[in-house]
């Protein structure tokens, strides 16, 4: 029998009319829908995809949110086994993930694991939250020689801020104030905007990232323009 093939694909950042033509055809034609669980009860990439997704069945993938890189490499080998059990049937399997599957995201160890033990594997691109949050901002995030850094929130942020570049700062939730503190030390918070929950219905816009007096959700995106 042939083996099916597991897509990674891109859902976007919450509103689902910016799914692609090519995501919303696929999670048509696949007989499995793998769904990210982090066990919060959100599945807020389902929520995404919801209307097209009709009688397929849902299996769920535990990715706890855990800095123990053991336990993390122990839950995708268990996912890619009950992924991998499922190719061997011949069937499609369509892994659903926010934003765009090679920013950041949980569904590309899974998708290394499958294509080591030879399975057909891809990726399907999304709209990034930085661009829609940009987008949802007015403002370009490049533009002639401009460069752009993209920074997880949750690391280091000092040597981020000695760059040279326009910068985006993703997920950074409960971090947030302390990021806005070291913009406030390199003198960018004037320059700095956050969008939190970009295209769901809980969205907040925050123009001027200095009136931001509390921390955010996890799905909070700061962009720095350097001055002009």
């Amino acid at each position: 029998m042939e083996k099916g093939t597991l897509y990674g694909i891109g859902v976007g950042p919450g509103d689902p009319e910016l799914l692609t033509l090519k995501a919303v055809r696929l999670l048509q034609e696949s007989d499995v829908i793998a769904v990210p669980d982090k066990g919060a009860g959100e599945k807020t990439a389902l929520q995404i995809v919801q209307k097209f997704v009709q009688d397929q069945q849902l299996l769920y993938c535990p990715t706890p949110m855990v800095r123990d890189k053991e336990r993390l490499d122990q839950c995708y080998e268990e996912i890619a086994d009950r992924i991998c059990a499922i190719l061997d049937e011949g069937r499609q399997v369509a892994f659903i993930t926010l934003g765009d599957p090679t920013i950041y995201s949980t569904y590309i160890y899974v998708h290394k694991k499958i294509l080591a033990r030879g399975y057909d594997a891809q990726l399907i691109p999304g709209v990034t939250s930085f661009c829609a949050v940009a987008a949802r901002l007015g403002q370009s995030l490049c533009e002639g020689a401009d460069r752009l850094l993209i920074v997880p929130a949750s690391c280091d942020l000092a040597d981020s801020m000695e760059i040279r570049a326009n910068k985006v700062f993703m997920k950074a939730g409960s971090g947030i104030l302390n990021l806005q503190e070291e913009l406030r030390k390199a003198g960018r918070l004037e320059q700095a905007a956050v969008v939190e929950n970009c295209g769901m219905e809980n969205e907040r816009v925050w123009n001027r990232f200095g009136d931001m007096t509390q921390s955010s959700g996890y799905f909070s995106v700061v962009v720095v323009k350097e001055e002009e």
